[in-house]
């Protein structure tokens, strides 16, 4: 085992999950330290500091909410909730309580390991550049001090609010934030007029930093959730393909 294993905690009560997670992890070069209840899970998020928490909501002795919320009183790791419970209050709810992410089962291995690399990628660059000054992805460079956004190697302007509302996002870049957690920050209440207003700056936003504002790469919507600023490469363009030639795929 080497020294800079990652270690995931995962509280899960359903043994088939277990053992599909487990050897996947593993093979992917993390240690992983299983609990099947809550108490044990909190016990071993204790002696453990693991770096990262794959937490059930489902539990048999304590609901997987207030498992969170303890957890959330002293631990900062990134936790990655999974459930059944495909409702979205739910999901708002559990990111309200600080849950970085969420997977609704049956959940597919590749896209559980993206978004663990996701999280840690943002728990690693909150400690190593703490508050950076300037913000850049591919073709999108936000400088927080000067408070100007580039795109495409052109300035854009953006409103107060755009300006405001695209902060938020940078600070929980790949992560899901709520509507609630944008429209409190912005005007500090949540109304119907208010989560109005955020559809119209989140339109208004992407068509001044999405190449196609129809088919977006950076903001994301997660419907009746929230958004999240992605930060993964977009997807290669497909190449043209000439009829001379036969190719390869």
């Amino acid at each position: 085992m080497t020294a800079n294993k990652y270690v995931v905690l995962l509280i899960e009560d359903e043994k088939p999950i277990r053992r599909f997670v487990k050897p996947y992890l593993e093979s992917n070069d993390f240690k992983v330290i299983e609990a099947e209840n809550a108490e044990e899970g909190l016990g071993l998020a204790s002696s453990y500091k693991p770096d990262l928490i794959l937490l059930d909501l489902g539990l048999p002795d304590m609901d997987g909410l207030v498992v969170l919320r303890r957890l959330r009183e002293w631990s900062m790791a990134p936790i990655i909730i999974l459930t059944c419970q495909c409702q979205e209050k739910d999901k708002v709810e559990c990111l309200d309580a600080g849950a970085d992410d969420y997977l609704t089962k049956p959940f597919d291995a590749d896209e559980l390991m993206a978004r663990i690399r996701v999280a840690l990628r943002h728990q690693a660059s909150l400690k190593t550049h703490g508050e950076d000054p300037l913000f850049v992805t591919h073709d999108l460079k936000v400088d927080l001090t000067k408070r100007t956004v580039t795109v495409r190697n052109q300035e854009v302007h953006l409103t107060q609010n755009e300006y405001k509302l695209l902060g938020i996002l940078i600070r929980h870049a790949g992560k899901v934030v709520t509507q609630k957690m944008i429209t409190k920050e912005i005007w500090g209440i949540e109304e119907e007029e208010q989560v109005s207003s955020l559809r119209l700056f989140i339109h208004q936003l992407r068509q001044k930093i999405e190449e196609d504002p129809a088919l977006p790469h950076y903001i994301l919507t997660e419907p009746g959730v929230g958004y999240r600023l992605k930060t993964e490469l977009p997807p290669p363009k497909p190449k043209a393909v000439t009829h001379t030639h036969k190719h390869k795929l």
